[in-house]
């Protein structure tokens, strides 16, 4: 009997035709697209192999494996499994922090003419003089390194699609907010105009409202902060600078009351008015009027002086080191967050209201503006009422 009549009776006796798909016969490797006739399955459709892989015999191709096929779908199916029983669910805080990262990354990313067209739907007020824009989030009002889009950089094409191309048509900035404040925002269709905006926010004429959300309830719930505020240097593992409270009394050593300290040289007077709206959930809803204009003056003020840091500074909200906020067990199951996700928190602090004295001959000049819809999320969750009336 031949040598391949013998290989075909022991394979018919020991071996499924299922897993025979290649088998070495002396120094020779048979496979189901090389073997001889006799040795071909009826029905089956024999072509194109993969190359060979590594422990093939030289020059020859091999097909693909059972035990491959069935690790890929194993594979596939635990992929599948883990995508499903490990997805938890996200909530609406949550969706809306998304939400708010994504449009401002879109509006980093887009390019100038349409990110100007973006600014042009957000105008509150205009007139020959003065346009007040809504200015979003995460937007810096001048160009800094590593940022596409800019307030400042827009306004040449903005003042152009307000005015309908018309030649000459210029815009101004009249002052600057921090890229993660929302809110109102001046600009002058003159350099004249831009200047006495500028002079009248400097020298505290204008009316400045701001909405924030503070951790905590402030007591009093009405009243009056005046620290001087001034630039320190904090030590440690994260070595930064802050703005830092300077307060010019401190508690006497025998009995009660104040003892007033030598101001610092380097210290800026700064007076903040504050009303407490609404508190609900460890949280409150504050008005903020700046009589001063010290850099971060809210900011400090709120998380220093009251002990009640705004939602979502996570500068302030630590002196000593820069982490994310660290809210209470009850404000998180409010908001329908993690510890390890308050770092996406945007900063609750909103440019309400500006009312300007006379300018060029007007009478007294009131612009409001809308909370972003993160804000009134948050609100939303903690339970908090938004007055009416700003």
């Amino acid at each position: 009997m031949s040598t391949v009549k013998l290989l075909s009776v022991w394979i018919n006796r020991h071996l499924n035709s299922r897993c025979f798909n290649r088998c070495v016969l002396g120094n020779t490797w048979i496979n189901d697209y090389d073997a001889p006739p006799c040795l071909l399955r009826p029905g089956r459709h024999y072509g194109t192999v993969p190359e060979k892989e590594a422990g093939d015999h030289p020059g020859r191709k091999r097909g693909l494996r059972a035990a491959d096929i069935a690790e890929k779908l194993r594979k596939g199916e635990k992929e599948k499994d883990a995508d499903t029983t490990n997805k938890v669910p996200v909530s609406p805080v949550q969706r809306n922090v998304a939400e708010l990262k994504q449009f401002t990354q879109q509006l980093q990313s887009v390019h100038p003419n349409v990110f100007a067209k973006a600014l042009s739907k957000s105008i509150l007020y205009q007139d020959q003089n003065l346009i007040a824009i809504n200015k979003p989030y995460g937007v810096p009002v001048y160009s800094t390194g590593g940022i596409r889009n800019s307030i400042a950089a827009s306004l040449p094409v903005l003042a152009k699609i307000i005015d309908g191309a018309k030649a000459g048509s210029e815009l101004h900035v009249c002052y600057s907010l921090e890229k993660n404040t929302t809110g109102i925002l001046f600009l002058a269709r003159s350099e004249e105009t831009a200047e006495q905006i500028h002079n009248l926010i400097r020298t505290h004429q204008a009316e400045k409202r701001y909405m924030v959300i503070t951790v905590g309830v402030p007591v009093p719930s009405e009243g009056v902060i005046d620290i001087p505020i001034i630039e320190k240097e904090v030590m440690g593992d994260q070595h930064h600078f802050k703005m830092g409270l300077s307060p010019l009394y401190r508690p006497a050593e025998e009995g009660g009351g104040l003892v007033r300290v030598r101001a610092h040289r380097q210290a800026l007077s700064a007076v903040t008015r504050y009303k407490v709206l609404d508190s609900s959930s460890g949280c409150s809803l504050v008005e903020l009027q700046p009589i001063t204009g010290v850099k971060h003056q809210l900011r400090v003020h709120t998380a220093l002086a009251l002990s009640c840091p705004i939602l979502g500074d996570h500068k302030y909200a630590h002196w000593n080191k820069l982490a994310p906020q660290k809210l209470p067990e009850g404000v998180l199951r409010r908001l329908g967050l993690e510890q390890s996700k308050t770092r996406h928190l945007p900063l609750h602090l909103h440019v309400r209201q500006i009312t300007l004295p006379g300018v060029r001959g007007h009478g007294d000049l009131t612009v409001s503006c809308p909370l972003p819809k993160f804000f009134t999320a948050a609100l939303r969750k903690l339970q908090i009422e938004l007055p009416e009336k700003p």
